[in-house]
């Protein structure tokens, strides 16, 4: 006989885990035709036309990930005229594939008829294409030859000192080496119409004359004289000009038979001062030396006729005023130790008449002795009274580098 195998662990317990699985099942169909329900009750017809159903979702749980992709639409070369080509849309945020475009330049041809004989015609290039290099050239027609020519002609490669030794003198230089005057007086002459050139008037200023031309002014024929530069330790009782009508003795009977020029003293010493006095037909160096504004100083040993105050001294450097305006030594000072106060050394630049004596009559002195030592860069050092000598060529050097002082 067959027994049947009774399982002990299967009935009891195993039934009760059923029962309580069933109730859960229930439970959850109960549910899902409760919201089952809901949702056949929120149908399209409740809402408008074109509104679509919203899905809702419970809190907390995120909505699913959709990616929406379109491919892009090509429209039809009807929409579009002949010649144009289609344009593909893109979506926005698509970077277009890199195409590289080059063309080649092309040449117009155009007929000959539009063009000259000697024209060749135009290459039209297309924009951001650099233009091959062409370097243009042509010959120089033959009138560009000749005025080449031309200038090479008048260009001398003669140095400029040998043209002024051709002979050739401008006018008013030839008037300042006579001693007439400086060059910008001479031109003022020319200008006024007295000077005369082979007897004619000449009036232009620049002009040049030969040396076998006869100038002549003020009625007298003026002679090409080289210039000459003297200096006179002049003694008293001499007058210092050229022609004196009352016959009396002056400086130019001191220099007779030194030189052939014609030569004129630079500036003015009166009949009782004596000292250094330069001679010069040099019109436009006698300019330089006389004017103020080149600042030429003098030297003077002045011997009064009794001792000078120390507190006129101090006056007299600090500038007194006189008739004829204010007046200031360049320097002053008592000769040697100063143990001899009648004798004082004053430096000037004025050009004044007799404004050393002036300045100390103006305290009452009277001057005994008034001698120039020193004239700009000369002195008159180991040179006798009453003796001249010609001037080295480095003294005269130093005369013309003087310049306007500031």
């Amino acid at each position: 006989m067959s027994k049947k195998i009774s399982r002990p662990d299967s009935k009891g317990p195993a039934r009760g885990k059923k029962s309580s699985e069933r109730k859960t099942t229930t439970d959850k169909k109960q549910k899902s035709s409760s919201y089952n329900r809901s949702r056949e009750e929120s149908r399209p017809s409740d809402f408008d036309e074109n509104r679509t159903p919203r899905t809702t979702r419970t809190s907390g749980t995120k909505p699913p990930f959709k990616k929406s992709f379109s491919k892009p639409t090509v429209e039809r070369e009807s929409d579009f005229d002949e010649d144009r080509k289609p344009r593909t849309t893109r979506p926005s945020g698509t970077k277009p594939p890199f195409k590289k475009t080059y063309s080649k330049p092309t040449v117009e041809r155009e007929s000959e008829s539009n063009f000259d004989e000697d024209k060749k015609s135009n290459t039209t290039r297309t924009s951001g294409t650099k233009p091959p290099f062409k370097k243009s050239y042509s010959k120089p027609t033959l009138g560009y030859n000749k005025r080449r020519l031309d200038i090479k002609k008048s260009t001398s490669t003669v140095p400029y000192k040998e043209k002024e030794d051709d002979g050739m003198i401008r006018l008013n230089k030839y008037l300042s080496n006579a001693g007439i005057c400086s060059r910008r007086e001479a031109d003022t002459l020319i200008e006024s119409g007295v000077v005369k050139v082979n007897g004619a008037v000449i009036t232009e200023l620049g002009y040049k004359i030969k040396p076998t031309d006869i100038v002549n002014y003020g009625g007298q024929t003026l002679k090409k004289e080289r210039p000459v530069y003297l200096i006179l330790n002049k003694p008293k009782d001499y007058i210092t000009t050229a022609d004196d009508p009352q016959e009396r003795k002056t400086v130019l009977h001191l220099i007779q038979g030194a030189c052939r020029e014609r030569i004129y003293p630079v500036g003015r010493l009166d009949r009782n001062t004596t000292g250094l006095l330069l001679f010069t037909n040099d019109g436009e160096l006698t300019k330089k030396l006389t004017h103020p504004r080149y600042g030429v100083k003098k030297t003077y040993h002045v011997e009064l006729d009794h001792p000078l105050k120390q507190s006129h001294l101090t006056e007299i450097s600090e500038g007194i005023e006189l008739e004829d305006g204010p007046m200031k030594v360049d320097e002053i000072a008592f000769v040697g130790n100063g143990a001899d106060k009648t004798q004082v050394g004053v430096e000037i630049h004025s050009g004044k008449n007799r404004i050393v004596r002036r300045i100390f009559e103006h305290f009452g002195y009277k001057v005994k002795k008034l001698d120039r030592v020193v004239f700009g860069p000369l002195t008159k050092k180991d040179l006798p009274r009453g003796r001249w000598r010609l001037l080295t060529d480095a003294e005269i050097g130093m005369l013309k580098m003087i310049s306007v002082k500031d």
